[in-house]
């Protein structure tokens, strides 16, 4: 009582699309009464069988997602516990016992009539609100990651054994570097489960099918194995295909270890590798069955990779319009990957919404594809493509000019202009007055001419 679920769920609600439904509301409705007055006419027995009742029921006949607030008391039902453990991903949203007595004292709950007793039952019921949590949120964003499969937290490298989901075997995938500073903590923490380690290039050479090809004959899992990417954002894109395609797909859980991968790519069940053509041509809808992001990964970070990140984080502040990128690190990384998380529950397999992340990424693949894949690096690219899009969206280009501080790349034009031509998206994310708009169609001159602002004479 008094945690504040009700208004939550109307936020975690509306971020992600889904219909919100108040169990104590729904059984006012359905009884005519209020939850005091079910509780003095009918006695708290008789209210716990009929709150038991429509929360199982409600949990288990709902073909499509839902948010659900449920009352304080409603987890003490066993057969509410089962439906939630079979039906539902459980979020705690935890206050200490003074914050919740003062919000709830003086009302008419019919359990906050005396503090003592209060204090009693906020105790006997730690320990289950403890047993039924898949997380523990302080506000919409943890919910959000919480809904995503997204597990944030300091040393998450270190627990990652209990982290991965099921009791199958383990394909560890990462790169040299990041497997030579952070490889032996992962490979301790899987523990028995883990059955074999395989690198991938670092970056971009990670995704060529040549690469993907070559683990595809190393994998030995079984159907029921999981493969845990543990990498940057290409690493995870290569890894996370590999996975969406081995025996026709098995689990895969992420581990972003860059700032890109932490707070965009390693996000969101977007798959991929490249080819000559173009930028993440081939590729699967492929969500992992969890995301494990530890802030403390990067720590280790040099300062130009941490650069190439931080033209995401300034990608989704813009989109969000707030200034995300002056948050220390682990707000930063929880704010972005929310933000993100969010908007691909939304629209998971990118049939509308999603395109809007990829703001300044039609111009960053364009340049990218036209190196060549090499020499242009993926965050300078999406900088350059920031500046392009704000400047056709009629915005001030200060923010990444002061953030990011992007200079023109040099590469082939006719070549950018052919790959921009070949993109797999449809028209451009622009960002209007009211928000991002995506599949924006303008004239292939004013295009070309941002371009070629891009590219160095």
């Amino acid at each position: 009582m008094g945690a504040g679920k009700t208004g939550l769920a109307d936020e975690v609600g509306s971020r992600l699309g889904r219909p919100v439904q108040d169990v104590d509301g729904i059984l006012e409705a359905v009884t005519g009464r209020s939850i005091p007055a079910l509780f003095r006419e009918r006695g708290e027995h008789e209210f716990r069988r009929e709150e038991e009742e429509l929360a199982a029921a409600l949990l288990r006949g709902q073909p499509e997602p839902h948010v659900f607030a449920l009352g304080g008391g409603a987890v003490t039902s066993q057969v509410v516990r089962d439906a939630l453990r079979d039906r539902a991903i459980t979020v705690w949203l935890d206050v200490d016992v003074d914050t919740a007595w003062e919000r709830v004292r003086g009302s008419d709950r019919p359990l906050a009539q005396d503090e003592a007793q209060f204090r009693r039952l906020y105790e006997e019921r730690r320990p289950i609100y403890e047993e039924v949590a898949d997380a523990l949120a302080r506000d919409a964003e943890d919910a959000v990651l919480a809904a995503a499969g997204v597990s944030i937290a300091r040393g998450a490298l270190e627990r990652l054994g209990e982290l991965v989901p099921g009791d199958g075997p383990v394909a560890l995938v990462s790169e040299p570097h990041v497997l030579g500073i952070h490889g032996a903590v992962a490979q301790v923490a899987l523990g028995a489960r883990l059955v074999s380690v395989h690198e991938l290039p670092t970056g971009e050479e990670a995704k060529t099918v040549a690469a993907v090809e070559r683990l595809w004959h190393e994998l030995r899992l079984p159907r029921g194995g999981t493969v845990v990417a543990l990498g940057g954002g290409a690493l995870t894109d290569a890894a996370g295909f590999a996975a969406a395609t081995f025996l026709r797909g098995v689990a895969w859980v992420s581990v972003p270890s860059s700032l890109v991968g932490q707070v965009d790519a390693g996000i969101g069940g977007k798959t991929a590798i490249d080819l000559p053509e173009g930028k993440n041509l081939v590729g699967a809808f492929h969500w992992p069955i969890r995301t494990v992001v530890d802030p403390s990964l990067l720590a280790t970070l040099p300062e130009h990779e941490r650069r190439e990140g931080l033209a995401e984080v300034v990608k989704t502040g813009l989109l969000a319009g707030e200034p995300l990128w002056e948050l220390p690190d682990a707000e930063l990384v929880r704010r972005c990957a929310a933000f993100k998380a969010a908007v691909c529950l939304r629209d998971p397999r990118e049939a509308g919404e999603r395109a809007i992340l990829n703001l300044g990424h039609t111009f960053a693949h364009a340049l990218e594809a036209a190196a060549g894949y090499s020499g242009v690096t993926h965050g300078r690219a999406v900088a350059l493509g920031l500046l392009a899009a704000l400047r056709l969206s009629g915005r001030s280009t200060s923010v990444v000019e002061e953030v990011l501080a992007p200079r023109p790349v040099r590469v082939d034009r006719e070549r950018a202009w052919a790959a921009l031509g070949r993109d797999k998206k449809t028209g451009l994310v622009l960002l209007g007055e009211d928000g991002p708009r995506w599949g924006v169609r303008l004239p292939e001159e004013d295009v070309r001419r941002e371009l070629d602002a891009l590219i160095e004479d």
